[in-house]
């Protein structure tokens, strides 16, 4: 008997998808309207947005604005046609890299089209059936999704657990001899969710025990960490010892891109043999006109980082001060972890929205343990003094409405349809 293929979907949405009917338009799939700013309109209403990656302010600052829009109108969004290998290259691509390579301190770099699909095709490009992987349990979902492409052995280590990935280099190294492959760890600079940074310092160590090349995702530390911005590495003054070094424009570059960092051979052979870029268009003009544009400011604005840091110092000592778990992060991610349900998160969010006039994001299970409440908020440099006050005054009231049952019976009440304005 064949099964209609449709049929495990239709009966099991996933543990995400279950509470679509309750949570789609506004726990999740939010829309969220105006200037992308700390402050912005949530069904109609002004809200404290701690909700965006724009770190730094760039998405609509007014210089940024004005290169895109004279950008897209001389190139329009099309221009170059083609991919880079055919038909998609230009002196901007090459002028961009050039100045990316310079500013994280590596030979080469190679512009990608995004970052989730950048990273999977890196790794899947990089490894062969008879190398080994061994990387952070807690790695992003585009590691795990590049790792899975991985035709040969891979092994996970404890996250951020030193011991641990000594003891999983070990065993990948056993199996490397006979396999007479190499190994790639794989890591990344900031953890977004926990807001922790990768232990690269510590990794790059181990290499004096061990055969291995180390691959760094530092999508949340480029532009955030280090003196000049340049990231974990450069914080953790071990830039040269990650041998491919990656991040996105989604973060502190508000925009659309990726790229990868590494000496010119690896670079080069990457250029022929990732297959997301060989078959895929060349970046737009416009976005690569403007990442020229952001990139300039993250070199020449220190004042933005500085004011991220006073933010994101603010907000996470007066979280602390008041007792409140954001895990260790040391990073601009601010985690607040509380304990209660799916339905007791999704009332204690629509009470943030509806009677605080704060936009966060709330993580559940299976993202995170069960019983566990994250709330994730990331500062910017756009959020005021006043932001963080009106803000920890608001967590202070949702703390105690939780421990006092109150988003319990909110939650048995109503089942917390707000789906619907």
């Amino acid at each position: 008997m064949v099964n209609d293929l449709f049929e495990r979907i239709q009966k099991n949405k996933g543990p995400l998808g279950k509470w679509a009917s309750q949570a789609e338009g506004y726990y999740v799939f939010p829309k969220l309207e105006g200037d992308l700013a700390n402050r912005m309109k949530f069904h109609g209403k002004e809200v404290i947005n701690w909700s965006i990656n724009d770190y730094l302010g760039l998405a609509n600052h007014p210089e940024i604005r004005k290169v895109d829009a004279e950008a897209a109108a001389e190139y329009g969004a099309a221009y170059p046609m083609g991919a880079r290998m055919m038909s998609g290259h230009t002196s901007l691509h090459e002028q961009l890299e050039q100045e990316l390579a310079a500013f994280v301190k590596k030979e080469s770099v190679y512009l990608l089209n995004f970052g989730y699909q950048g990273m999977v095709s890196i790794i899947d490009a990089l490894v062969s059936k008879n190398d080994i992987i061994v990387y952070d349990v807690d790695s992003h979902a585009c590691i795990i999704d590049g790792v899975r492409l991985h035709m040969g052995k891979r092994f996970t280590y404890k996250h951020n657990d030193i011991d641990s990935l000594e003891k999983n280099l070990e065993r990948a190294t056993n199996m490397a001899e006979q396999t007479g492959g190499g190994i790639l760890v794989i890591t990344e600079g900031v953890f977004g969710m926990r807001g922790q940074q990768g232990k690269l310092k510590e990794i790059v160590a181990l290499k004096e025990k061990f055969n291995f090349r180390l691959f760094a995702d530092d999508a949340h530390g480029f532009g955030t960490l280090g003196e000049t911005g340049a990231g974990a590495g450069e914080e953790q003054g071990c830039q040269d010892g990650i041998d491919v070094y990656f991040s996105t424009f989604a973060k502190s570059m508000a925009s659309i891109g990726a790229f990868v960092a590494a000496d010119k051979d690896v670079i080069d052979f990457l250029k022929y043999n990732m297959r997301s870029q060989m078959f895929a268009k060349s970046l737009p003009m416009l976005l690569v006109k403007g990442a020229l544009k952001r990139l300039d400011m993250l070199r020449t604005r220190p004042e933005l980082k500085a004011k991220l840091w006073e933010n994101v110092n603010a907000l996470q000592n007066g979280l602390k001060s008041r007792g409140f778990n954001i895990g260790d992060t040391n990073t601009c991610v601010t985690p607040v972890y509380l304990e209660g349900s799916i339905p007791e998160a999704m009332a204690m969010v629509n009470d943030l929205r509806e009677n605080y006039a704060i936009f966060l994001s709330i993580v559940v299970y299976p993202v995170i343990p069960k019983g566990i409440i994250l709330l994730r908020m990331i500062p910017t440099a756009t959020h005021t003094m006043e932001d963080i006050e009106i803000t920890l005054k608001a967590y202070e009231a949702i703390r105690e409405k939780l421990e006092n049952g109150t988003y319990k019976k909110v939650a048995a009440a109503t089942t917390v349809d707000v789906s619907a304005e």
